[in-house]
């Protein structure tokens, strides 16, 4: 199969990080296209529809079949046609992993909409608003669950699944608002940030060009900025 993914901007694309995680983790190869978001979002709309029949991202184009497939949890479905591997095989833990999937792809309001994803900064979060404290707990919930079910390292098992790409972002989001996770949740959050796959797309991120006002701002939101990270690796770059 020869697969090219469409994808936005590694520093703010949760949705666009989901697949690519799977594929760099499942080393199931394709061609990456990037599409920086723009501040304009009608003229980001005209510039996706050329590739995307939604004008969003993630998109993903099977070029053997002349495939193409336009939503994240439908791309994942779609590459475990032909790999297993994207889903734990124990029927059970393949259940939870789905339902996992599932509930990041349909729910999580408030992470989404109080903490957006910002890869390359550190920003002093505050105290939670009710409805952000309970996605919290669910995620801890959640979390602890998979790994007391299943045994871990991973949310439903010993191999790594689409379930676990699909709370790639959660983790980068609590790096960024210092969010902490008691006992195997936390754990299996900081492992989870730590994948090779999950650390390449978040270095990408960090450097990339593209850095857009509204998307810095919905991250930020007023709050304090304490670190931002690419401003760092290029003192770090020129030793300084």
């Amino acid at each position: 199969m020869i697969y090219t993914l469409h994808i936005a901007n590694k520093r703010y694309s949760s949705w666009s990080m989901r697949p690519w995680v799977l594929l760099k983790a499942l080393n199931i190869p394709f061609e990456e296209k990037l599409h920086l978001l723009q501040e304009d979002l009608s003229t980001q709309r005209a510039a996706y529809l050329s590739f995307s029949p939604t004008s969003k991202v993630p998109c993903l184009v099977d070029n053997d079949n002349q495939a193409i497939i336009h939503d994240s949890l439908a791309i994942v479905e779609y590459l475990a046609e032909d790999v297993p591997a994207v889903w734990p095989s124990d029927k059970l833990a393949r259940a939870f992993a789905r339902c996992a999937a599932a509930e990041m792809h349909s729910g999580f309001s408030a992470i989404r909409n109080e903490c957006s994803m910002n890869v390359a900064l550190r920003i002093e979060l505050g105290t939670p608003s009710e409805a952000l404290q309970r996605d919290i707990d669910r995620l801890a919930e959640l979390f602890n669950e998979g790994i007391s079910k299943f045994g871990g390292p991973w949310i439903a098992g010993k191999e790594f699944s689409a379930a676990d790409a699909f709370y790639a972002p959660i983790a980068s989001r609590c790096k960024t608002f210092g969010i902490q996770l008691a006992g195997p949740a936390g754990e299996y959050v900081d492992r989870l940030y730590e994948h090779p796959a999950v650390q390449a797309w978040v270095e990408d991120g960090i450097v990339e060009a593209g850095i857009l006002a509204r998307c810095e701002a919905d991250c930020i939101q007023g709050r304090k900025v304490l670190k931002n990270l690419g401003e760092q690796q290029i003192l770090d770059f020129m030793g300084l």
